[in-house]
């Protein structure tokens, strides 16, 4: 057993614990506690559990484990409670201690987390490599056909899941280079974070930012050696490798050259903005000047002052609000004020717009029954707006809303709403 203490939680300020009054007014945000209207699966109830635990009531079993697991770590709580509990900073640093407690028994080492989530997600050149035969299987329709006849249910469940959240896979796109210059007059000089998996199925997207960004007088600097942001391995409960690639994308960018560090994806964002509090040692203060640099594409536009776009996109959508947008960095707005300047669009309001979608990182992974209970309510309420078009803001989001699209035989646009902007920028229309 490789641990510093006896019981999970030792590290955590035990009067966050007691900023919970157990009202229970963050139990209608809750995605699992709406589904399975367990108490142990709300916000008030987890941390009762995790309180029990570092008060020695409790017993650390898998009943205990199952239920603090099951959370999306979606911090909806933290948005519905009026007195400012911070549960991210409860369920983050105790499910790290769990699993270190754990040892063999952690829920992160199995094969799963040490090939895939761990040794290749993080890596884009690798994951796109790993893609290639994908590709050329969905270029020969063979993946329709594995499906068909029922292959896919001979892969591992986690595998299996994996196959199937991969979306129509787009031709391949050359890196963003080292600078792109500002369009007109210079109005601010940012650096780019273009993540792992974002980068490997959604180059395009990171594309469309740094022309948005020109558009709108940036010069864009993409920092060569910048890699993942750790979220994949810290929400797993691996504390030292996400710390380790906190540190290497700390040295990787330039602060003093840049006036912010633009990031278009909300879970890599909320990871980023954390850098100053996850982990207390010498290298803190770096971490921290770091994180207050980061600013999320569209609030940062939205606060520079967007230089509105002219190209009409004729066209009905409906915006999810990324949990990690929302709730961890309190964005909202800010989206739909950019998307608003887009010509003929029109943006139709989502019914529970800002519960959960059930992606929540690798959740939909490692949760799969609950990740698709959450996943067909999402797509429900998508439906009820009649909108053709569906704009989030989150590498999983877009993955996982498009995939029960797919998997529902409904045809739906699901784009990030750089991928919209850069379209009337450009003059063009969805393809």
């Amino acid at each position: 057993m490789s641990t510093t203490s006896p019981l999970p939680g030792s590290s955590i300020d035990y009067q966050l614990l007691l900023d919970c009054v157990h009202c229970g007014l963050c139990t209608a945000a809750c995605p699992t506690y709406v589904e399975t209207g367990d108490e142990n699966d709300s916000p008030r109830g987890r941390i009762y559990l995790m309180r029990g635990v570092i008060d020695g009531r409790l017993p650390l079993d898998d009943h205990v484990r199952g239920h603090l697991d099951l959370c999306l770590d979606c911090r909806a709580c933290e948005t519905a409670c009026p007195s400012g509990v911070q549960y991210g900073k409860l369920i983050e640093p105790f499910r790290i201690e769990m699993e270190q407690l754990a040892g063999s028994k952690a829920k992160s080492d199995d094969w799963f987390h040490r090939y895939i989530l761990f040794g290749m997600f993080p890596y884009p050149e690798m994951m796109r490599k790993a893609l290639i035969p994908a590709r050329i299987a969905q270029v020969l329709k063979l993946d329709r056909l594995v499906e068909r006849l029922g292959l896919l249910r001979l892969l591992p469940t986690p595998l299996r899941r994996l196959v199937q959240m991969l979306p129509p896979l787009k031709a391949a796109e050359p890196p963003l280079p080292a600078v792109l210059p500002a369009k007109g007059k210079q109005r601010a000089r940012v650096a780019l974070f273009t993540g792992c998996v974002s980068d490997a199925l959604f180059r395009h997207t990171n594309w469309a930012t740094a022309r948005v960004l020109q558009e709108n007088g940036c010069e864009v600097v993409v920092p060569q050696s910048q890699g993942c942001c750790g979220a994949i391995h810290f929400h797993a409960g691996s504390s030292q490798p996400a710390r380790e690639l906190a540190d290497a994308n700390v040295a990787a960018f330039d602060l003093d050259e840049c006036d912010a560090v633009i990031v278009n994806v909300a879970g890599c964002g909320a990871m980023l903005k954390d850098y100053g509090h996850h982990w207390d040692d010498a290298d803190r203060s770096r971490r921290s000047d770091f994180a207050a640099k980061v600013r999320d594409v569209h609030e940062f536009l939205d606060e520079l002052g967007l230089i509105p776009p002219t190209g009409r996109l004729d066209l009905t959508a409906t915006y999810h609000d990324a949990c990690h947008l929302a709730h961890a960095q309190q964005i909202t707005q800010q989206p739909r004020n950019l998307l608003g300047q887009i010509p003929g669009l029109t943006l139709k309001p989502l019914p529970e717009t800002d519960l959960c979608c059930g992606a929540a990182g690798t959740y939909n992974l490692t949760q799969p029954e609950m990740s698709e209970r959450l996943s067909r309510r999402k797509l429900d309420n998508i439906l009820s707006t009649g909108a053709g078009v569906v704009v989030t803001a989150n590498a999983g989001c877009l993955l996982q809303i498009a995939q029960q699209a797919r998997r529902g035989g409904h045809r739906l646009d699901v784009l990030h709403p750089m991928d919209l902007l850069d379209l009337s920028y450009r003059g063009l229309s969805l393809p």
